[in-house]
């Protein structure tokens, strides 16, 4: 009898042995998987693995920490819509026409690289915001749109509710990202590698002011920058921030550990990075570096070497290669790709001095005369970011007044009626509504709070160039500076070159317009007719 249970108890052993090894080399056939963890509006200082004193983020640390952590990381627009083109397709957001354009449609033809892995027997899934805001196909009359997100389909099954409500503030979406993810892999993955997109809806405001209180932050860590003014109305907003994007780096921390605890997190190349930078003025819907230069962590130890810091200038664009070459699937009905594949840079350990990143924006909220956008295209060489705004006599944030879309009067200047929350609330309206615009609009007459509505809001020239090594703030423009005058006419040829090679509208004379022809999904507001003035000849009016 002891024989046979020792048999018994040998065989049992075997078993599970064989079965695990057989698993092991199934997974190895399949390929890696691959998750994306995208967050909503997240500047690069934003994490504490970048010394961050008011941002804990674990799970982006550890990710950071046990992969390559990217210095200079830049989004392919400081929106969201067109930065999610470029990273999904690997092309500029300005070559895929409507597709590339805030809250514009989603044509069939621009492919994105989900559907090729799908082709190849990858499961496919997201959470939330996948690539957005675009308008899908609504009904067959739709016949050259997409009908299906291009992040691939949204498995949001699970809902925080007054039961289980754990948020850490009331701004956060009531999407349980975790245990979404966890009914894809139970439910939806099978035997198949997967992809999966968690794209969740924070940091983007509107923020519930003052929860960073209970989450026990204070005022004096916040670190604020050179664009706005220092004082507790603006630290508080980048608390709550804060807050927000600590609810995001959570989830990421589940979905890590769901994944350990299956055994499938070191066959899992994970990609956590954020569309454009934060939600706040001179940052978000700006080239500036607060607006497009992004936080970038990638983990996969089965081929890439832990603990590395890669200062390399690496582009949304380059994420699409990326993963095709890292899962070895070609693609055969994508439109081509522009971008450069990084595997070389995440398996060798090396650095490349000679890459540049290119980033740029048309419309992003309804904001101007007509729904015009307000045209900018940017580069980044070595230690200088350089940007060409393109139609430099429009307002860069949008109008500063606007009117009543039934009697066409205009509305009171800058918003400023009896209702404290809606100062500003249809002006300047490429900036988020939040206290730190409020402020700004409501202390507009102050002096020392006027500069910084002029640093977001004011007519800028054609041509900015910054030293983002030395004034990541971009406040000193070295534009027009003799002494600058050859990095200068370098970063033009070289931005310049680009968009002629791309097929950039805006280097067209005879569609330059032709961004402004696509057709807006989303909210419409009214501005009158411009004219020649600038913030200041409004400011001296008030």
């Amino acid at each position: 009898m002891k024989y046979n249970n020792l048999f018994l108890g040998l065989l049992i052993i075997f078993s599970f042995s064989v079965k695990g090894n057989c698993q092991h080399k199934s997974i190895e056939k399949k390929g890696p998987n691959i998750l994306i963890a995208i967050s909503d509006d997240q500047s690069y200082p934003h994490t504490s693995f970048a010394g961050s004193k008011f941002v804990n983020t674990p799970a982006f640390d550890r990710i950071a920490r046990e992969g390559v952590y990217f210095t200079n990381c830049y989004a392919g627009s400081p929106g969201c819509a067109p930065s999610r083109s470029a990273l999904i397709t690997g092309r500029h957001h300005w070559q895929n026409e409507q597709s590339g354009q805030h809250a514009s449609s989603w044509m069939k033809k621009y492919i994105p690289f989900v559907d090729e892995l799908e082709k190849n027997g990858y499961a496919i899934g997201r959470t939330t915001k996948g690539v957005g805001p675009f308008q899908y196909a609504r009904n067959e009359e739709d016949s050259l749109w997409r009908k299906e997100d291009a992040a691939g389909p949204a498995y949001d099954v699970a809902k925080y509710d007054e039961f289980n409500d754990e948020r850490f503030a009331s701004g956060i979406s009531n999407s349980n990202y975790a245990e979404n993810f966890k009914y894809f892999i139970d439910n939806i993955k099978g035997d198949r590698p997967f992809f999966y997109w968690y794209g969740a809806k924070e940091p983007h405001l509107q923020y519930e002011k003052g929860s960073w209180e209970r989450r026990g932050k204070k005022l004096e860590d916040a670190e604020v920058p050179a664009f706005l003014p220092d004082n507790d109305v603006i630290r508080g907003d980048l608390l709550d921030y804060a807050v927000e994007i600590e609810w995001f780096d959570l989830h990421l921390q589940r979905i890590l550990e769901y994944l350990e605890e299956i055994g499938e997190l070191e066959n899992t190349i994970v990609i956590v990075t954020s569309d454009n930078g934060m939600p706040l003025p001179r940052a978000k819907a700006n080239c500036y570096d607060y607006g497009i230069h992004v936080p970038m962590a990638i983990r996969y130890p089965k081929e890439i070497k832990g603990g590395t810091i890669n200062n390399t200038l690496v582009g949304f664009i380059d994420l699409a290669p990326t993963i095709l070459e890292a899962t070895k699937v070609k693609p055969k009905t994508m439109m081509p790709i522009v971008g450069k594949s990084i595997w070389d840079l995440l398996t060798t350990n090396k650095e490349n001095d000679k890459r540049v990143v290119f980033s740029g924006r048309e419309r992003h909220s309804s904001s101007r005369y007509l729904n015009w956008g307000y045209p900018q295209r940017a580069v980044r060489k070595g230690d200088y970011l350089f940007i060409w705004n393109v139609v430099p006599e429009r307002w860069p944030s949008g109008a500063p007044q606007g009117t009543d879309p039934e009697t066409h009067q205009l509305n009171p200047l800058y918003d400023m009626d009896d209702d404290e929350n809606k100062i500003g609330e249809n002006i300047f309206s490429d900036i988020d509504a939040s206290p730190t615009k409020s402020f700004l609009i409501k202390n507009h007459d102050d002096e020392e709070i006027q500069k910084y509505l002029m640093l977001a809001c004011e007519k800028r020239p054609k041509y900015e160039m910054y030293n983002v090594i030395k004034d990541m703030d971009c406040m000193e423009n070295l534009a027009g500076n003799p002494e600058f005058k050859e990095i200068e006419e370098d970063l033009k040829k070289t931005l310049f070159h680009e968009l002629k090679k791309t097929k950039d509208y805006r280097v067209s004379k005879d569609s330059f317009d032709t961004f402004e022809s696509y057709l807006r999904y989303s909210r419409m507001r009214t501005y009158p007719k411009p004219d020649n003035r600038n913030l200041s000849d409004y400011l001296q009016k008030s």
